[in-house]
């Protein structure tokens, strides 16, 4: 049993005031605070007491043991996997791109008394209607109106910014039928955890790319 078990939380706390550590939390918490703290404390003790008992070592005998060393740089660097990217053409690529230029020069589009009710504001956009609805009278103190002009190429249309199309899955059997070179996943909000870790492994081994991948804790 820890020493600070049979202690109360008020000298607990006292303990933690001292290391300068946080007080707040249950009796558990400040046990584990404090126990993580001493054990720090010993660590860094030791890391102390190596570094006294190098100091007595040359440096060309520290060159010597680092050449016998089979370790390598690279094993300590964590591996990057890179994302899929689609096969596209160039008729098609050059379309993404005129289609992300297109993007930055459109307005955003709200619907009418945004700026007045915050439900309103965290809505989408709303078609205005009313015989005196100044938006729809494309006053221009008021925001601007959907319309055909500001419609994008129509070859892109419905693709992700990636290139991918995107196809909604469930399950790792709806896998089998996309395409990897074209299509990406994007996985249903329903989808529990365990069978979206299998939907990950899947896609991985048919080179699938998820859009909507969580990252792995």
């Amino acid at each position: 049993m820890s020493e600070y078990e049979n202690m109360t939380v008020a000298q607990l706390k006292e303990l933690l005031k001292d290391a300068g550590l946080p007080v707040s939390g249950k009796k558990a918490d400040l046990i584990a605070r404090l126990t993580d703290a001493h054990e720090d404390t010993d660590i860094a003790e030791e890391d102390v007491s190596e570094e006294e008992f190098e100091e007595d070592v040359t440096e060309e005998e520290l060159d010597d043991d680092y050449e016998d060393d089979d370790w390598d740089d690279e094993d300590l660097i964590e591996e990057h996997i890179a994302r899929q990217k689609p096969v596209l053409s160039d008729d098609m690529k050059a379309s993404l791109a005129l289609r992300a230029a297109q993007k930055k020069g459109t307005p955003k589009f709200r619907r009418t008394e945004w700026f007045r009710y915050k439900r309103l504001s965290r809505s989408g956009w709303r078609k205005p209607h009313g015989m005196d609805n100044k938006q729809r009278r494309n006053y221009k103190y008021r925001g601007s109106l959907v319309r055909i002009g500001h419609g994008k190429v129509n070859a892109a249309h419905g693709l992700h910014p990636s290139g991918f199309r995107e196809v909604m899955v469930h399950n790792s059997g709806d896998l089998d039928t996309i395409d990897a070179e074209t299509q990406a996943a994007r996985i249903g909000a329903t989808v529990g955890g365990r069978k979206r870790e299998m939907i990950h492994s899947r896609a991985d081994e048919l080179g699938i790319r998820v859009l909507n991948r969580r990252r792995e804790r």
